[in-house]
């Protein structure tokens, strides 16, 4: 794997950092800036936003961009506006300082996919992608346990601080390690590319991974209430149930960077299917802080690992849009993690209490079942010599 691919993740989890230590922050910020918790759980939602909007319409703009300059140029967004985030006194502007900064993540996603995968090669797309996406796992088991023990002794500005401070080296290491050049001297048209993206199969590929990351933000971003006022665990354990949760995605997504171009049918149907049983039987537990630690690490593996094999699905599918295929999987890793929060807070708000988010967790993994196994996915039993799946009489790749 070429190091360029590594330095990408090192970015990501700077940029990861900051999109999930706000589930150990919310009841801070909320306390500070005088707004209810869904209020403060809105900021992840309104960072995927972000992100959503942002994917496809920063990969169009930076299309023409030697591809180290686009990333630079986001990653230095990003980290001014969480200096931005860390000085204002506002939950408007931090609100609106979270789409940009989701705006600035969304464009180094989209870029940073393609390039990794370009720069990997097709035998080995998935590993790239898991390569990229630890970053993320990285984050959450480094950076987001960090973020909330900085929070508890200084403050929730300081963890924004320290964001800003990470994106520094990483900006470092993208300037000396990604090649100045793009791979591809003439990109293709956009129009075509988009004709490619909005194919049956993909099209579904994409709402399956969307489902799957509302179950999982859903349930994420609410797991500080749920540990101390469910679960009966001390604050002093958000940071350890934040780690797990890390760990967890971090040992998912390797095992799946691993093993799931070899196996991509039967490793995505066995994620999507243990998912929505883990949800529903964490929901069942939450009260036992035994089930709640063990099953914070269990799903943590099982998400990002199905997540990163339903991403690493949308590159074979979209093997033909090089340069927006990347954007198009995060806006729509993002569009879960926008609803999820949404839907979480919702039923908080319903008066349902906050162990009813694992509720409506499990209830998206049922959607994402049924997404899955509609007509235009259809499951194959062979695969090739190279371990991608197989392909239907149009030629086209079919899950």
């Amino acid at each position: 794997m070429p190091f360029a691919v590594y330095a990408l993740g090192l970015a990501v989890f700077a940029q990861g950092t900051s999109e999930f230590m706000l589930s150990g922050l919310v009841s801070d910020i909320a306390s500070d800036l005088e707004v209810s918790i869904p209020a403060a759980g809105l900021l992840t939602s309104a960072f995927a936003i972000g992100m959503i909007v942002g994917a496809p319409l920063m990969a169009l703009f930076s299309r023409s961009w030697p591809r180290r300059r686009a990333l630079l140029f986001f990653l230095c967004l990003f980290s001014a506006a969480h200096v931005v985030g860390a000085l204002t006194p506002d939950y408007g502007v931090l609100l609106a300082t979270r789409v940009v900064g989701a705006l600035a993540n969304a464009g180094f996603w989209a870029v940073a996919l393609v390039t990794a995968v370009s720069l990997a090669g097709p035998g080995a797309r998935a590993r790239a992608t898991s390569v990229v996406v630890g970053g993320v796992t990285l984050a959450c088991v480094v950076g987001v346990p960090a973020g909330a023990a900085l929070g508890g002794h200084w403050g929730w500005r300081s963890a924004f601080w320290a964001v800003a401070l990470v994106c520094v080296p990483a900006a470092v290491v993208i300037a000396g390690a990604i090649p100045a050049g793009r791979p591809e001297p003439v990109p293709v048209r956009a129009g075509a590319e988009l004709r490619v993206l909005t194919g049956r199969p993909l099209l579904l590929t994409l709402l399956t991974s969307a489902l799957v990351q509302g179950a999982t933000f859903c349930a994420f971003s609410y797991l500080e209430p749920l540990a101390t006022r469910v679960t009966g665990l001390g604050d002093a354990w958000v940071p350890v149930l934040l780690a797990l949760f890390g760990l967890g995605s971090f040992l998912g997504v390797t095992a799946t960077g691993r093993y799931v171009d070899a196996r991509p049918v039967v490793w995505t149907a066995a994620g999507l299917v243990a998912l929505t049983i883990g949800w529903a039987g964490f929901a069942l537990t939450a009260g036992s802080p035994l089930a709640a630690v063990v099953l914070v690490l269990v799903q943590g593996a099982l998400a990002f690992g199905t997540g990163t094999a339903l991403i690493s699905w949308v590159f074979r599918l979209a093997a033909d849009a090089p340069t927006l295929s990347g954007s198009f999987a995060t806006a729509a890793f993002n569009v879960g993690a926008a609803l999820g929060p949404w839907f979480g807070g919702l039923a908080i708000d319903a008066g349902l209490g906050f162990r009813s988010p694992l509720w409506v967790s499990a209830l998206l993994m049922v959607l994402a079942l049924g997404t899955a196994a509609a007509p235009g996915i259809r499951r194959v039993a062979g695969h090739g010599r190279d371990g991608v799946a197989g392909h239907g009489r149009d030629g086209v790749a079919v899950l």
